[in-house]
C-alpha cells in the first residue's frame, strides 16, 4: 500500500492497522484509522487512547487520553 508516508504502516488480518514509530510498533486502531491517511489527518485509537496526527508525511502520536469504551 503506498499512501506517501514516511511511517512503515500494515494491516493485520483482523484489519487492525499498526505501524513503526519512534522504533516501536504502534497500534494505529481500527475503524478510527484514517483512509487513505493524509497530510493534516489526526484520530484518536479508542482502544488505548492514544492520538495520532500526520505531520510532514510522517504519523506522529501528540498525545495519550482516555480509552473510549465501546458500546455494543
Amino acid at each position: 500500500m503506498a499512501f506517501n508516508l514516511k511511517t512503515k504502516l500494515w494491516q493485520t488480518g483482523a484489519l487492525d492497522w499498526w505501524g513503526m514509530i519512534d522504533g516501536e510498533d504502534q497500534y494505529l486502531g481500527n475503524r478510527e484509522f484514517p483512509l487513505p491517511p493524509e497530510e493534516g489527518d489526526e484520530w484518536l485509537v479508542r482502544a488505548t487512547g492514544d492520538r495520532f496526527k500526520v505531520i510532514d508525511g510522517e504519523i506522529r502520536k501528540i498525545g495519550t487520553g482516555e480509552q473510549v469504551p465501546e458500546h455494543w
